[in-house]
C-alpha cells in the first residue's frame, strides 16, 4: 500500500478532524447525495496542489473553509494531510513515511508542509511528479471527467495521455530548459551589447597605454642618460670651480700684498714733504679704481641682460618645438567659439531647409572640421612668441645702452691710464729718492692692472660657470618633472670622470637628453596611473564578459543538447506508451463489449497562425499540430466512430481507456468519483471486474452509489451529514471481518 491515510480538518463540510485509513487495495466511500463524500476527492486535489479554486467548487480560498452552521462556529483555517508509505522509495526522500499537508487561511494564504517542515508549492509538486502523482489527471477521475477524454480535442487528448504516461516531468524539464535557453540567449545578447559598448573606449585606452609604455621606456632611458649626464656635468662644474679657485688664489693673495704696499706708499705720499705730487697721484689712483669698479658693474649688468635674452629665446624655441608636434598643441578659446558659432549658423540654416540637407550638413561639417584642425595643426602660439620677441627687443635696447656706457667707461679708463703713463714717465725721469714712494705707487698700480685683467678673465669664466650651473639646474628640474625623482640619485653615483673625454661627448649627451625630454612632453604622460588603472579595470571587465559569454554559449549548447535528448526521450516514451495503451485498451474493450476493437491513432494537422512583424505587417506561420483520435468498432454493429455510441457505450469506452492508461503506467493510487453512475447492472459487473483487475496495479478509492462496485471494496467509509451541516464518517472493514469469520 502506498496511500496510508488522509486527514481533513475544517475542510468544507468536515468541520472536525476526520481521518480515513486506506488498509485495503480497494476502498469505497459511500453516502447519500449532499453528505459531502465528493469533498474527499476534492480534499485529495487540494492537498496535492490544485490551484484552481473553481475545480474545487469554490470561488475563493475561504470557500474551502467550514463556514459554520447548526451551532458549529465557522473555522479560520482548513487543512488536509495525506500520508504515504515510502518503504519502497517511491518518493525521492529518504524517509519511510511521507506526509504532505496543505493549510488555507481566511485571507487566502496557503501553507505547505512535508513531514511537518514548511516548504514551497514547487517543492510539493516536484516531489509528487517524481512519484507520478499530480493535483489533477487520470488518477483522480470524477463522473464528468470520465467522458472528458472522449469529448476533448485530439491535441488536448494527447496532452492527457502524455500526462498519464508520466511524461509530464520530462515536458516540465523541456519547458524549463527552453525558458532557460531563451533567457541565456537574452543574456548573450546583453553581454555582446556590453562588449560592443566598451570596445571603442577599451581600444582608445589600449592605445593610450601603449603610448605610455613607450613613454615609460623613454622615461627609463632618460633616467639612465640624465643620471650619467648630470653626474658628469656636476663633476665637471666642481672640477672647473676648483681650477678657477686655484687660478684665482695666487692673484687674490698678490693683490692683497700690493694693497698693503699701496697703503704704505699712500702714507708716504700723504706726508707734508710729498704733498703736492702725492695728492695728485692718490686722486689718479682713486679715479682709476672707481672707473674699474664702474666697468665691472657694467659687465655684470650686461651678463644679466644676456641671461634674460637667453631665457626669452628659450621660450621661443620651446614654442617652435611644440609647433612641430600635435600632442601639446593649444588652440585659443576664442578661435573655438568662433568655429562653434559658424557651425550653429549652418545647423539653423539646415533646419529651415528641411531634413533633405542633413547629409550635406554632415559632410560640410566634416570638411570644415578637417580644415579647422589643419589650419591649427602647424600654428604657433604667436601671442607668447610676440611677447618674447618684444621682451628681447627691450633687452637689446638695454644692452645697447649698457654697451654705450661701457664704451664711455673704457674711454675714461684709457684717458686715466694715459695720464697714469705720463705721470709715471715724469716721475721715473726724476732720479730724486724722494720720488720712491710715487714710483712705488705707479709700480703697484701697474702690477694691479695686470692682475685685475687676469682676474677679470677668471670672473668672466666664473660668470659663464654660473650660467652653466643655472642652465644645468633648469635642465635638471625639467628632467625630474618628466623622469621622476629617481634622477636626483645621480649624486650617489660613483663614476670615473675624465675631463677631455667628457668635453668630447658633452654636447651630444645634452642633445640626446633634450630630444628625450621633448618626446616625453609630446607623449603627454601626465595622469598615467589613472589611465592605466582605468584600462586595467576596463580590460578586466571585458575579459570577464568574454568568459561570461563563453560560459553562456556553453550553457546554451548544453541546454540545446538537453532539449534534444528530452524530445527524443519523449518521442520514444510516447510511442512505446501508446502501443502498450492500445494493447490494453483493445483487451479491455473486448472484455466489456464481448468483441470489437478500439485504439488510439496519432493525427497530424497543419495549423496557420498569424503574427504581427516589427514592420506591423501580418505574417503567417505554418506548424504541424499532433493529436490523438479514438477509433472504435462494436461487435454486431456497424459503428466505427465515437459519435455513434450511446451514453452507456461512451461511458464504458472512456472507462476502458482510462483503465488501460492506468494499467500501462500505474499511479500509486486512483480515485474514481462516481464514474459508474451511468452503468446498468450488467455493465456494472463488467466495471467491477475491471476495477479488481486494475487494483492489481494501483490502490483504488471508489466514491460510488453502485452496490456492485461497493461489493469489490475491502473497506467502506460511509459519509453522513447531520442537521448541523457537518460531515461524519462511519467505516466497515470487510477484509478484517472475513479474517474474523475464518
Amino acid at each position: 500500500m502506498y496511500l496510508k491515510s488522509i486527514e481533513l480538518s475544517g475542510f468544507k463540510s468536515f468541520a472536525k478532524k476526520s481521518e480515513l485509513l486506506f488498509t485495503s487495495r480497494i476502498s469505497s466511500i459511500v453516502g447519500p447525495n449532499g453528505s459531502g463524500k465528493s469533498n474527499v476527492a476534492e480534499a485529495f486535489r487540494f492537498v496535492l496542489g490544485e490551484q484552481s479554486i473553481k475545480s474545487l467548487r469554490g470561488k475563493k480560498g475561504e470557500d474551502l473553509i467550514f463556514n459554520g452552521g447548526g451551532g458549529e462556529s465557522r473555522g479560520n483555517r482548513a487543512s488536509v494531510k495525506v500520508v504515504f508509505d515510502n518503504s519502497s522509495k517511491v518518493f525521492a526522500i529518504d524517509f519511510p513515511e511521507i506526509s504532505i499537508e496543505r493549510v488555507v487561511h481566511r485571507d487566502g494564504v496557503n501553507d505547505y508542509f512535508i513531514n511537518g517542515s514548511a516548504v514551497r508549492l514547487k517543492d510539493v509538486l516536484e516531489l509528487l511528479l517524481g512519484a507520478h502523482i499530480g493535483a489533477s489527471g487520470h488518477h483522480i477521475i470524477s463522473q464528468g471527467e470520465a467522458d472528458k477524454i472522449l469529448n476533448t480535442t485530439p491535441k488536448e487528448r494527447k496532452a492527457m495521455i502524455e500526462d498519464a504516461l508520466g511524461l509530464r516531468l520530462y515536458q516540465y524539464k523541456r519547458i524549463e530548459s527552453e525558458r532557460k535557453l531563451k533567457k541565456t540567449f537574452e543574456n548573450i545578447k546583453e553581454v555582446e551589447s556590453l562588449r560592443r559598448e566598451i570596445a571603442p573606449h577599451l581600444k582608445f585606452l589600449r592605445k593610450q597605454v601603449e603610448k605610455m609604455e613607450k613613454a615609460e621606456s623613454m622615461r627609463t632611458d632618460l633616467i639612465e642618460k640624465a643620471k650619467l649626464y648630470f653626474k658628469s656635468e656636476n663633476m665637471f662644474l666642481a672640477f672647473s670651480k676648483t681650477m678657477l679657485l686655484e687660478e684665482r688664489k695666487p692673484i687674490d693673495e698678490k693683490l692683497q700684498t700690493l694693497e698693503a704696499e699701496l697703503k704704505n706708499a699712500r702714507t708716504v705720499l700723504e706726508s707734508e714733504k710729498n704733498k703736492d705730487h702725492g695728492s695728485e697721484i692718490l686722486r689718479l689712483e682713486s679715479e682709476i679704481s672707481e672707473a674699474r669698479k664702474a666697468k665691472d658693474s657694467l659687465v655684470i649688468e650686461l651678463g644679466k641682460i644676456e641671461g634674460l635674452i637667453a631665457g626669452e629665446e628659450r621660450v621661443i624655441r620651446k614654442q617652435k618645438e611644440a609647433a612641430a608636434t600635435d600632442v601639446t598643441k593649444m588652440i585659443r578659446l576664442r578661435d573655438v567659439e568662433l568655429f562653434f558659432n559658424e557651425i550653429q549658423e549652418d545647423v539653423r540654416d539646415a533646419e529651415h531647409k528641411g531634413a533633405a540637407d542633413l547629409l550635406e550638413l554632415v559632410r560640410s561639417f566634416g570638411q570644415r572640421l578637417a580644415s579647422f584642425v589643419s589650419s591649427k595643426k602647424d600654428a604657433v602660439d604667436h601671442t607668447v612668441v610676440v611677447e618674447a620677441e618684444k621682451a628681447i627687443e627691450g633687452f637689446n635696447k638695454d644692452k645697447e645702452r649698457i654697451r654705450d656706457r661701457m664704451q664711455q667707461a673704457e674711454a675714461r679708463d684709457l684717458e686715466l691710464h694715459g695720464t697714469y703713463e705720463s705721470m709715471k714717465k715724469s716721475i721715473e725721469a726724476e732720479k730724486d729718492s724722494s720720488r720712491d714712494a710715487e714710483k712705488a705707487v705707479f709700480r703697484i698700480m701697474s702690477e694691479e692692472n695686470e692682475l685685475i685683467a687676469k682676474l677679470s678673465l677668471i670672473k668672466a669664466r666664473e660668470e659663464n660657470l654660473k650660467k652653466d650651473e643655472a642652465e644645468l639646474m633648469r635642465g635638471l628640474e625639467e628632467a625630474v618633472r618628466l623622469g621622476g625623482s629617481e634622477i636626483l640619485k645621480f649624486k650617489d653615483m660613483d663614476i670615473q670622470f675624465e675631463e677631455s673625454a667628457w668635453l668630447q661627448k658633452r654636447e651630444e649627451e645634452k642633445r640626446e637628453i633634450s630630444k628625450l625630454v621633448i618626446r616625453l612632453e609630446d607623449a603627454g604622460i601626465s595622469g598615467t596611473d589613472e589611465v592605466v588603472k582605468e584600462f586595467r579595470d576596463a580590460n578586466e571587465r571585458d575579459e570577464f564578459l568574454a568568459r561570461e559569454l563563453l560560459d553562456l554559449e556553453q550553457s546554451a549548447e548544453s541546454l540545446r543538447s538537453l532539449i534534444e535528448d528530452l524530445e527524443k526521450r519523449l518521442a520514444v516514451e510516447f510511442a512505446t506508451g501508446i502501443a502498450r495503451i492500445n494493447a490494453e485498451f483493445g483487451e479491455l474493450f473486448k472484455s466489456m463489449f464481448g468483441g470489437g476493437s478500439a485504439e488510439l491513432k496519432l493525427t497530424r494537422e497543419k495549423k496557420v497562425s498569424f503574427a504581427e512583424s516589427e514592420e506591423e505587417d501580418m505574417e503567417t506561420e505554418e506548424k504541424i499540430e499532433e493529436g490523438l483520435d479514438i477509433s472504435v468498432t462494436l461487435p454486431r454493429k456497424k459503428i466505427h466512430g465515437l459519435m455513434m455510441l450511446s451514453g452507456g457505450e461512451r461511458a464504458l469506452t472512456s472507462i476502458a481507456l482510462l483503465f488501460a492508461i492506468s494499467a500501462v503506467n500505474p499511479p500509486p493510487f486512483i480515485i474514481l468519483d462516481e464514474t459508474d453512475a451511468a452503468l446498468d447492472e450488467a455493465n456494472s459487473k463488467r466495471y467491477g471486474d475491471m476495477v479488481e483487475r486494475l487494483s492489481k496495479h494501483s490502490q483504488l478509492i471508489l466514491i460510488t452509489h453502485n452496490r456492485e462496485t461497493m461489493s469489490r471494496a475491502g473497506i467502506i467509509y460511509g459519509v453522513t451529514m447531520s442537521s448541523t451541516g457537518v460531515s461524519k464518517l462511519l467505516s466497515i472493514e470487510f477484509d478484517q471481518a472475513v479474517e474474523v469469520a475464518k
